[in-house]
């Protein structure tokens, strides 16, 4: 499969498959444009001792993705392109979701997805309320 094939089956994926999950269950985290993985591997190790938390990789769409290769730049992907398609799934991850979010995402970049799509959704959420237990608004003052 070329790039250009790639791109286009995973931009209907994120826009097609089930992204839905339980109240009080998403965990994010935000490592577009960081140097290391550290805010993935301390999601995971909190959803691996947290078994009713999900991240995006457990949904169909996400699963989905990851199963295309978009959980790395050995895709063949350039990393904006993997990040436009993520942004894509989890602006409508946030959009289903409801309750508290969970939200490892220590020096998201500005190009991020977390912060450019999934922040101004939770934001935009009326059925999200908190942010690591706090007022969803006094989290995103961090990010200001």
């Amino acid at each position: 499969m070329t790039s250009s094939e790639l791109f286009h089956k995973a931009f209907r994926v994120a826009q097609d498959y089930d992204v839905s999950t339980p109240a009080n269950s998403i965990v994010l985290y935000s490592i577009s444009y960081l140097p290391t993985k550290e805010n993935r591997d301390k999601a995971f190790s909190y959803v691996k001792a947290h078994p009713d938390r999900m991240m995006i990789e457990h949904t169909d769409c996400g699963a989905k993705l990851v199963e295309m290769g978009l959980s790395s730049n050995d895709c063949g992907l350039s990393s904006d392109e993997i990040a436009d398609i993520w942004s894509i799934a989890s602006k409508r991850f946030i959009d289903a979701a409801k309750g508290d979010v969970i939200a490892f995402v220590n020096g998201a970049d500005p190009r991020s997805v977390f912060r450019t799509q999934e922040l101004p959704s939770i934001l935009n959420n009326k059925h999200i309320t908190t942010i690591n237990g706090e007022d969803k608004f006094s989290f995103a003052k961090k990010f200001a």
